[in-house]
Protein backbone atom coordinates (compact mmCIF):
# COMPACT_ATOMS: atom_id res chain seq x y z
CA UNK A 1 0.00 0.00 0.00
CA UNK A 2 1.58 3.33 -1.24
CA UNK A 3 1.84 5.90 1.71
CA UNK A 4 -0.99 8.00 -0.05
CA UNK A 5 -3.30 5.42 -0.06
CA UNK A 6 -2.37 4.82 3.86
CA UNK A 7 -3.32 8.45 4.19
CA UNK A 8 -6.47 8.55 2.69
CA UNK A 9 -7.51 5.69 4.75
CA UNK A 10 -6.13 7.33 7.67
CA UNK A 11 -7.87 10.57 6.92
CA UNK A 12 -10.98 8.40 6.32
CA UNK A 13 -11.07 6.14 9.67
CA UNK A 14 -10.50 9.87 11.40
CA UNK A 15 -13.35 11.80 9.49
CA UNK A 16 -16.08 8.71 10.89
CA UNK A 17 -14.33 8.47 14.58
CA UNK A 18 -14.76 12.42 14.20
CA UNK A 19 -18.78 12.09 13.26
CA UNK A 20 -19.00 9.83 16.44
CA UNK A 21 -17.16 12.09 18.92
CA UNK A 22 -17.76 15.44 18.16
CA UNK A 23 -21.73 15.55 19.00
CA UNK A 24 -20.86 13.11 21.95
CA UNK A 25 -18.53 15.99 22.90
CA UNK A 26 -20.88 18.79 22.88
CA UNK A 27 -23.63 16.88 24.84
CA UNK A 28 -20.96 16.21 27.18
CA UNK A 29 -19.74 19.45 27.77
CA UNK A 30 -23.58 21.18 28.16
CA UNK A 31 -23.66 18.95 31.11
CA UNK A 32 -20.68 19.72 32.69
CA UNK A 33 -20.63 23.44 32.42
CA UNK A 34 -23.77 23.29 34.55
CA UNK A 35 -21.46 22.30 37.38
CA UNK A 36 -20.82 26.06 38.64
CA UNK A 37 -24.46 26.30 39.37
CA UNK A 38 -24.71 23.42 40.87
CA UNK A 39 -26.42 23.44 44.69
CA UNK A 40 -23.58 22.96 47.27
CA UNK A 41 -23.20 19.41 49.07
CA UNK A 42 -25.59 19.37 52.00
CA UNK A 43 -24.42 19.42 55.92
CA UNK A 44 -25.33 18.34 58.95
CA UNK A 45 -27.82 19.97 60.90
CA UNK A 46 -29.21 20.19 64.48
CA UNK A 47 -32.74 19.41 64.67
CA UNK A 48 -35.29 21.85 65.59
CA UNK A 49 -38.54 21.01 67.48
CA UNK A 50 -40.83 21.26 63.93
CA UNK A 51 -38.89 18.33 62.80
CA UNK A 52 -40.24 16.28 65.78
CA UNK A 53 -41.33 12.61 64.37
CA UNK A 54 -41.11 13.53 61.12
CA UNK A 55 -39.66 10.94 59.26
CA UNK A 56 -39.93 7.33 59.53
CA UNK A 57 -36.69 5.21 57.78
CA UNK A 58 -36.60 1.74 56.43
CA UNK A 59 -33.94 0.11 55.92
CA UNK A 60 -33.94 -3.31 53.88
CA UNK A 61 -31.76 -6.07 54.53
CA UNK A 62 -30.69 -9.64 53.77
CA UNK A 63 -27.34 -11.12 54.98
CA UNK A 64 -26.04 -7.73 56.20
CA UNK A 65 -24.33 -8.87 59.41
CA UNK A 66 -20.88 -7.80 58.40
CA UNK A 67 -21.77 -4.55 57.66
CA UNK A 68 -24.37 -3.16 59.08
CA UNK A 69 -23.85 -2.26 62.52
CA UNK A 70 -21.99 1.10 61.06
CA UNK A 71 -25.81 1.86 60.10
CA UNK A 72 -27.61 0.79 63.03
CA UNK A 73 -25.18 3.12 65.24
CA UNK A 74 -25.04 6.30 63.58
CA UNK A 75 -29.11 5.75 62.84
CA UNK A 76 -29.10 5.85 66.64
CA UNK A 77 -27.05 9.06 66.87
CA UNK A 78 -30.06 10.77 64.62
CA UNK A 79 -32.25 12.58 67.03
CA UNK A 80 -36.12 13.12 67.40
CA UNK A 81 -36.66 14.20 63.92
CA UNK A 82 -36.92 9.81 63.62
CA UNK A 83 -39.77 8.49 64.52
CA UNK A 84 -39.06 4.91 64.09
CA UNK A 85 -36.34 2.70 62.36
CA UNK A 86 -37.68 0.06 60.26
CA UNK A 87 -35.49 -3.15 59.16
CA UNK A 88 -37.52 -5.34 57.19
CA UNK A 89 -35.30 -8.36 56.70
CA UNK A 90 -35.64 -10.81 54.77
CA UNK A 91 -35.02 -14.01 56.27
CA UNK A 92 -31.30 -13.48 56.71
CA UNK A 93 -29.17 -16.32 58.20
CA UNK A 94 -25.86 -15.04 58.90
CA UNK A 95 -27.22 -13.19 61.79
CA UNK A 96 -28.19 -9.53 61.29
CA UNK A 97 -31.94 -9.72 62.64
CA UNK A 98 -29.90 -10.46 65.92
CA UNK A 99 -27.71 -7.44 65.68
CA UNK A 100 -31.18 -5.24 65.23
CA UNK A 101 -32.68 -6.68 68.16
CA UNK A 102 -29.67 -5.75 70.29
CA UNK A 103 -29.73 -2.44 68.82
CA UNK A 104 -33.19 -2.46 69.73
CA UNK A 105 -32.63 -3.12 72.84
CA UNK A 106 -30.72 0.15 73.26
CA UNK A 107 -33.29 2.16 71.20
CA UNK A 108 -36.70 1.54 70.91
CA UNK A 109 -37.27 3.50 67.98
CA UNK A 110 -35.55 0.00 65.97
CA UNK A 111 -38.20 -2.55 64.75
CA UNK A 112 -37.70 -5.40 62.72
CA UNK A 113 -39.98 -6.91 61.00
CA UNK A 114 -39.84 -9.72 58.18
CA UNK A 115 -41.17 -8.94 54.82
CA UNK A 116 -43.73 -11.62 53.26
CA UNK A 117 -43.02 -13.87 50.19
CA UNK A 118 -41.29 -12.44 47.34
CA UNK A 119 -44.27 -12.56 44.55
CA UNK A 120 -43.78 -12.84 41.50
CA UNK A 121 -42.84 -9.33 39.38
CA UNK A 122 -41.41 -8.32 42.15
CA UNK A 123 -37.34 -7.33 42.87
CA UNK A 124 -36.58 -8.55 46.12
CA UNK A 125 -35.29 -4.56 47.40
CA UNK A 126 -38.56 -2.62 46.03
CA UNK A 127 -40.37 -5.41 47.85
CA UNK A 128 -38.92 -5.21 51.32
CA UNK A 129 -38.77 -1.19 50.93
CA UNK A 130 -42.34 -1.66 49.96
CA UNK A 131 -43.72 -3.69 52.75
CA UNK A 132 -41.67 -0.75 55.12
CA UNK A 133 -43.76 1.95 53.44
CA UNK A 134 -47.10 -0.21 54.16
CA UNK A 135 -45.93 -0.99 57.88
CA UNK A 136 -45.16 2.70 58.94
CA UNK A 137 -46.35 5.25 60.57
CA UNK A 138 -48.94 7.12 58.83
CA UNK A 139 -48.18 10.22 60.94
CA UNK A 140 -44.70 10.49 59.96
CA UNK A 141 -44.59 13.19 56.68
CA UNK A 142 -41.09 11.75 55.19
CA UNK A 143 -40.28 8.12 54.36
CA UNK A 144 -36.22 7.54 54.20
CA UNK A 145 -35.04 4.24 52.64
CA UNK A 146 -31.65 3.25 54.03
CA UNK A 147 -29.03 0.69 52.44
CA UNK A 148 -27.48 -1.75 55.05
CA UNK A 149 -24.00 0.01 53.75
CA UNK A 150 -24.82 3.27 54.70
CA UNK A 151 -22.44 4.92 57.42
CA UNK A 152 -24.49 8.08 58.50
CA UNK A 153 -22.97 10.94 60.04
CA UNK A 154 -24.99 12.73 63.14
CA UNK A 155 -26.97 14.97 61.55
CA UNK A 156 -27.91 13.31 58.38
CA UNK A 157 -31.94 13.25 58.88
CA UNK A 158 -32.38 16.86 59.95
CA UNK A 159 -29.77 17.81 57.29
CA UNK A 160 -31.74 16.01 54.65
CA UNK A 161 -35.13 17.27 55.85
CA UNK A 162 -34.33 20.50 56.28
CA UNK A 163 -32.49 21.02 52.48
CA UNK A 164 -35.45 19.01 50.85
CA UNK A 165 -38.40 21.46 52.43
CA UNK A 166 -36.27 24.82 51.60
CA UNK A 167 -35.76 23.66 48.46
CA UNK A 168 -39.47 22.90 47.76
CA UNK A 169 -38.49 18.77 46.85
CA UNK A 170 -40.82 15.94 47.09
CA UNK A 171 -37.92 13.46 46.48
CA UNK A 172 -34.42 14.10 47.24
CA UNK A 173 -31.91 11.80 47.06
CA UNK A 174 -27.86 11.42 47.92
CA UNK A 175 -24.73 10.81 46.57
CA UNK A 176 -22.11 9.66 49.30
CA UNK A 177 -18.70 9.57 50.27
CA UNK A 178 -17.42 6.11 48.62
CA UNK A 179 -14.87 4.09 51.22
CA UNK A 180 -12.23 2.19 49.29
CA UNK A 181 -9.73 -0.37 50.55
CA UNK A 182 -7.80 -2.74 48.11
CA UNK A 183 -6.10 -1.40 44.80
CA UNK A 184 -8.34 -3.36 42.42
CA UNK A 185 -11.22 -1.21 43.46
CA UNK A 186 -9.02 2.15 43.51
CA UNK A 187 -8.72 1.83 39.97
CA UNK A 188 -11.46 0.38 38.86
CA UNK A 189 -14.66 2.23 40.68
CA UNK A 190 -13.93 5.80 39.60
CA UNK A 191 -14.05 5.25 36.13
CA UNK A 192 -17.41 3.12 36.69
CA UNK A 193 -18.51 6.01 38.48
CA UNK A 194 -17.83 8.12 35.69
CA UNK A 195 -19.88 6.28 33.35
CA UNK A 196 -22.63 8.19 35.32
CA UNK A 197 -20.92 10.95 35.49
CA UNK A 198 -20.87 11.43 32.06
CA UNK A 199 -24.39 10.77 31.19
CA UNK A 200 -26.52 12.71 33.56
CA UNK A 201 -26.28 16.49 35.02
CA UNK A 202 -24.16 17.28 38.19
CA UNK A 203 -25.34 16.42 41.41
CA UNK A 204 -27.47 19.50 42.62
CA UNK A 205 -28.85 20.28 39.36
CA UNK A 206 -32.76 20.09 39.21
CA UNK A 207 -33.15 17.82 36.08
CA UNK A 208 -36.25 19.30 33.81
CA UNK A 209 -36.46 16.03 31.60
CA UNK A 210 -38.24 13.37 33.75
CA UNK A 211 -36.59 10.65 31.63
CA UNK A 212 -33.26 12.06 32.56
CA UNK A 213 -33.66 12.50 36.69
CA UNK A 214 -30.97 10.48 38.61
CA UNK A 215 -31.24 8.93 42.14
CA UNK A 216 -29.69 6.79 44.77
CA UNK A 217 -31.39 4.12 46.63
CA UNK A 218 -29.04 3.85 49.58
CA UNK A 219 -30.39 7.29 50.98
CA UNK A 220 -33.68 8.38 49.21
CA UNK A 221 -36.26 11.20 51.15
CA UNK A 222 -39.68 11.00 49.49
CA UNK A 223 -42.84 13.03 51.02
CA UNK A 224 -45.11 10.31 52.33
CA UNK A 225 -48.35 11.60 50.65
CA UNK A 226 -46.36 11.06 47.24
CA UNK A 227 -45.18 7.55 48.03
CA UNK A 228 -48.56 7.06 48.47
CA UNK A 229 -49.95 8.35 45.53
CA UNK A 230 -47.75 6.22 43.29
CA UNK A 231 -48.66 2.73 45.10
CA UNK A 232 -45.37 3.15 46.70
CA UNK A 233 -42.79 0.93 45.21
CA UNK A 234 -45.45 -0.95 43.05
CA UNK A 235 -44.52 0.79 39.80
CA UNK A 236 -40.98 -0.09 40.36
CA UNK A 237 -41.52 -3.69 41.29
CA UNK A 238 -39.89 -5.38 38.62
CA UNK A 239 -36.53 -3.13 38.37
CA UNK A 240 -33.19 -4.08 39.47
CA UNK A 241 -32.68 -0.36 39.61
CA UNK A 242 -36.03 0.42 41.30
CA UNK A 243 -34.45 3.82 42.59
CA UNK A 244 -33.99 5.43 39.62
CA UNK A 245 -37.32 4.00 38.15
CA UNK A 246 -39.44 4.99 41.23
CA UNK A 247 -37.93 8.37 40.79
CA UNK A 248 -38.88 9.08 37.40
CA UNK A 249 -42.15 8.03 38.20
CA UNK A 250 -42.27 10.41 40.59
CA UNK A 251 -40.82 13.05 38.32
CA UNK A 252 -43.73 12.41 35.74
CA UNK A 253 -46.48 12.73 37.74
CA UNK A 254 -44.85 16.16 38.21
CA UNK A 255 -43.31 16.69 41.27
CA UNK A 256 -39.95 17.94 42.19
CA UNK A 257 -37.19 15.32 42.53
CA UNK A 258 -33.54 16.33 43.42
CA UNK A 259 -30.42 14.72 43.78
CA UNK A 260 -27.85 16.25 45.56
CA UNK A 261 -24.35 15.84 47.19
CA UNK A 262 -23.86 13.79 50.21
CA UNK A 263 -20.31 13.25 50.41
CA UNK A 264 -20.91 15.29 53.84
CA UNK A 265 -23.02 13.58 56.19
CA UNK A 266 -23.14 9.87 54.50
CA UNK A 267 -20.34 7.12 53.73
CA UNK A 268 -20.22 4.24 51.85
CA UNK A 269 -18.86 0.49 51.59
CA UNK A 270 -20.61 -1.38 48.96
CA UNK A 271 -18.38 -3.95 47.52
CA UNK A 272 -15.02 -5.85 48.51
CA UNK A 273 -12.60 -5.16 46.21
CA UNK A 274 -12.61 -5.34 41.87
CA UNK A 275 -13.93 -8.66 41.24
CA UNK A 276 -17.18 -7.72 43.37
CA UNK A 277 -17.47 -4.57 41.90
CA UNK A 278 -17.20 -5.22 38.83
CA UNK A 279 -19.85 -8.05 39.18
CA UNK A 280 -22.85 -6.38 41.48
CA UNK A 281 -22.35 -2.78 40.73
CA UNK A 282 -21.34 -2.94 37.24
CA UNK A 283 -24.76 -5.00 36.51
CA UNK A 284 -27.20 -2.15 37.49
CA UNK A 285 -25.09 0.99 36.53
CA UNK A 286 -26.50 0.68 32.64
CA UNK A 287 -29.99 1.54 34.15
CA UNK A 288 -31.71 -0.57 31.15
CA UNK A 289 -35.02 -1.06 33.54
CA UNK A 290 -35.33 2.81 33.61
CA UNK A 291 -34.60 3.82 30.23
CA UNK A 292 -36.43 3.29 26.99
CA UNK A 293 -34.48 1.53 23.71
CA UNK A 294 -33.77 4.51 22.51
CA UNK A 295 -32.35 6.47 25.59
CA UNK A 296 -30.32 3.74 26.21
CA UNK A 297 -28.25 3.48 23.15
CA UNK A 298 -27.93 7.40 23.36
CA UNK A 299 -26.08 6.69 26.91
CA UNK A 300 -24.01 4.13 25.07
CA UNK A 301 -23.06 5.42 21.91
CA UNK A 302 -22.25 8.55 24.25
CA UNK A 303 -19.88 6.69 26.61
CA UNK A 304 -18.39 4.87 23.69
CA UNK A 305 -17.31 8.08 22.37
CA UNK A 306 -16.33 10.23 25.05
CA UNK A 307 -15.19 7.83 27.54
CA UNK A 308 -13.93 4.48 25.55
CA UNK A 309 -12.83 5.85 22.98
CA UNK A 310 -10.28 8.63 24.04
CA UNK A 311 -7.69 6.31 25.30
CA UNK A 312 -7.70 3.63 22.66
CA UNK A 313 -6.83 6.29 19.99
CA UNK A 314 -4.29 8.09 21.95
CA UNK A 315 -2.46 5.01 22.44
CA UNK A 316 -2.93 3.96 19.07
CA UNK A 317 -1.47 6.86 17.33
CA UNK A 318 1.45 6.40 19.73
CA UNK A 319 1.96 3.67 19.25
CA UNK A 320 1.19 2.56 15.99
CA UNK A 321 1.08 5.75 13.80
CA UNK A 322 3.82 8.28 15.34
CA UNK A 323 6.37 5.52 14.88
CA UNK A 324 5.72 4.61 11.09
CA UNK A 325 5.28 7.57 10.29
CA UNK A 326 7.81 9.36 12.43
CA UNK A 327 6.08 13.15 11.97
CA UNK A 328 5.44 15.83 14.14
CA UNK A 329 1.79 16.56 15.08
CA UNK A 330 1.55 19.80 13.40
CA UNK A 331 2.63 17.92 10.10
CA UNK A 332 -0.67 15.40 10.17
CA UNK A 333 -3.43 14.97 7.63
CA UNK A 334 -6.67 17.57 8.83
CA UNK A 335 -8.48 14.81 9.77
CA UNK A 336 -5.43 12.77 12.00
CA UNK A 337 -4.87 16.26 13.65
CA UNK A 338 -7.88 17.35 14.82
CA UNK A 339 -8.96 13.97 15.58
CA UNK A 340 -5.86 13.56 18.06
CA UNK A 341 -6.77 17.09 19.38
CA UNK A 342 -10.32 16.22 20.50
CA UNK A 343 -9.16 13.10 22.05
CA UNK A 344 -6.23 14.55 24.06
CA UNK A 345 -8.96 18.04 25.27
CA UNK A 346 -11.37 14.68 26.00
CA UNK A 347 -8.28 13.54 28.55
CA UNK A 348 -7.75 16.42 30.11
CA UNK A 349 -11.36 16.87 30.70
CA UNK A 350 -11.65 13.14 32.27
CA UNK A 351 -8.79 13.73 34.63
CA UNK A 352 -9.77 17.17 36.16
CA UNK A 353 -13.01 15.67 36.30
CA UNK A 354 -11.13 12.87 38.02
CA UNK A 355 -9.79 15.87 40.85
CA UNK A 356 -13.34 17.16 40.73
CA UNK A 357 -14.28 13.83 42.22
CA UNK A 358 -11.70 13.53 44.52
CA UNK A 359 -13.56 14.21 47.40
CA UNK A 360 -16.27 12.14 47.00
CA UNK A 361 -13.48 9.62 47.90
CA UNK A 362 -12.48 8.15 51.33
CA UNK A 363 -8.93 6.77 50.82
CA UNK A 364 -7.25 7.36 54.00
CA UNK A 365 -7.12 3.59 54.65
CA UNK A 366 -6.57 2.29 51.47
CA UNK A 367 -4.13 -0.23 50.24
CA UNK A 368 -3.08 1.19 46.75
CA UNK A 369 -5.10 4.47 46.93
CA UNK A 370 -2.83 6.24 44.65
CA UNK A 371 -4.23 4.36 41.59
CA UNK A 372 -7.09 6.19 42.27
CA UNK A 373 -5.59 9.02 39.93
CA UNK A 374 -5.11 5.78 37.10
CA UNK A 375 -8.48 5.29 37.15
CA UNK A 376 -8.66 6.54 33.59
CA UNK A 377 -6.89 4.09 31.96
CA UNK A 378 -9.88 1.64 33.46
CA UNK A 379 -12.18 3.47 31.37
CA UNK A 380 -12.19 1.20 28.36
CA UNK A 381 -13.37 -1.44 30.53
CA UNK A 382 -15.99 0.04 32.52
CA UNK A 383 -17.13 1.31 29.14
CA UNK A 384 -17.23 -2.40 27.86
CA UNK A 385 -19.14 -3.29 31.52
CA UNK A 386 -21.73 -1.31 30.42
CA UNK A 387 -22.49 -2.52 26.96
CA UNK A 388 -22.63 -6.21 28.61
CA UNK A 389 -25.00 -5.30 31.68
CA UNK A 390 -27.27 -3.43 29.16
CA UNK A 391 -27.96 -6.48 26.78
CA UNK A 392 -28.34 -9.07 30.08
CA UNK A 393 -30.87 -9.26 32.46
CA UNK A 394 -29.51 -10.35 35.77
CA UNK A 395 -30.90 -13.81 36.72
CA UNK A 396 -29.36 -13.71 40.85
CA UNK A 397 -29.03 -10.80 42.80
CA UNK A 398 -28.27 -10.37 46.75
CA UNK A 399 -28.29 -14.17 47.15
CA UNK A 400 -31.44 -14.80 45.07
CA UNK A 401 -32.38 -15.81 41.91
CA UNK A 402 -34.85 -14.43 39.76
CA UNK A 403 -36.15 -16.83 36.36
Amino acid sequence: MTNDNALIIESAISFLLLLIQVPATAILLSRLLKGPTRYPPIEPQQPTPELLGRVSVVVPTLNEALRISPLLAGLSQQSYEVREILVVDSNSNDGTPDLVKAMQEKDPRFRLMTDDPLPSGWVGRPWALHNGFLYSSEASEWFLGLDADIQPHPGLVAGLVKTAEAQGYDLVSLSPQFILKYPGECWLQPALLMTLLYRFDPAGINTQQPERVMANGQCFLCRRSVLAAVGGYSSASSSFCDDVTLARNIAVQGYKVGFLDGAKVLKVRMYEGAMETWKEWGRSLDLKDATSRSQLWGDLWLLFAVQGLPLLIILTYLLISLPQQTRLIASLPVFPFFLLGLNLFLLVIRFGMLMAIAPSYDRHTAKGGWLFWLSPLADPIAVLRIFLSAFRTPREWRGRKYI
